[in-house]
């Protein structure tokens, strides 16, 4: 039986394809239209099995409020998906490059194609998300008109491909989370990376003593995200990834920062995902 996965923007979406690199390409997704709605149908069993959202790119960094979100929610980190964003300029079947007068994406992906795009006297035109540009250029059948989006999206949206892999920065990498409802047991045999958040008492060299008990046991910390403490002034939270070869290394560290720390909260156990070069 498919999972039925919410994830944020329409199918095509990158999102989408994150889904199906993790769960196989029979995922069913639920499509919401924000981060918040996301986990809030994620967090329900009743209504998903859980939900896929972007959490970092190796271009734009982190998304910060995502942070915040998870934080709040009922979620889980159950796994993680590294996914090679590449993009496609899409059209109508038939249509070629001297047809083309506009072309429609996010922002995000036409400042990723400038240099190919700055060949051509193209009008640019910003859309809520790459698959949105690409479901419009299907509908309204127009040979003037071009997208830039996935082939996950030329698929669904049966457009093709006039030029692959537009965009300038080859090794543009999107980190999406893997979440479910928190109440639901893990699956960690094989885990051998963690995420918590944590706070220490700001002290004087108090985070110091945190990052160095990680340290001495040996475990690889991945990133530290710092994050504004609500209701304080100019205080901060962290989030740590952390990449360990034994649970049991894990779970030391863990007894360790306990007496450092004000708040320690492990946000998920989990199997590190891959980079996975994707050409298409």
């Amino acid at each position: 039986m498919s999972k039925r996965i919410a994830i944020q923007g329409i199918e095509g979406s990158f999102h989408q394809e994150a889904a199906r690199n993790y769960y196989g390409k029979d995922v069913e997704v639920i499509c919401c239209s924000a981060f918040k709605e996301v986990l809030k149908i994620a967090g329900n069993t009743r209504e998903s099995d859980g939900g896929v959202m972007a959490i970092e790119n190796s271009i734009a960094g982190s998304i910060l409020p995502n942070y915040s979100l998870l934080l709040k929610s009922n979620l889980q980190i159950i796994g993680e998906v590294y996914l090679q964003i590449n993009q496609q300029l899409l059209a109508n079947p038939g249509v070629s490059l001297d047809d083309i007068r506009e072309v429609h994406s996010h922002h995000m992906a036409i400042q990723q194609s400038l240099d190919f795009l700055d060949k051509f006297n193209w009008k640019m035109v910003e859309r809520e998300d790459t698959a949105s540009s690409a479901k419009h250029v299907q509908k309204h059948k127009s040979k003037h008109i071009a997208a830039i989006a996935s082939k996950l999206a030329a698929e669904i949206y049966d457009l093709e491909i006039l030029v692959p892999n537009i965009h300038t920065l080859k090794k543009n990498y999107t980190r999406f989370l893997v979440l479910q409802n928190e109440d639901i047991p893990a699956d960690i045999s094989n885990a051998n990376k963690a995420s918590v958040v944590f706070h220490t008492d700001h002290n004087k060299g108090s985070l110091v003593k945190v990052l160095t008990k990680i340290s001495d046991r040996n475990i690889n910390l991945s990133k530290l995200q710092s994050m504004p403490l609500a209701g304080t002034d100019f205080k901060y939270m962290f989030h740590a990834d952390m990449e360990f070869e034994d649970i049991k290394q894990f779970n030391e560290v863990i007894k360790a920062m306990k007496s450092s720390t004000q708040m320690l909260k492990i946000l998920g156990v989990y199997k590190n995902g891959k980079k996975r070069l994707n050409h298409s």
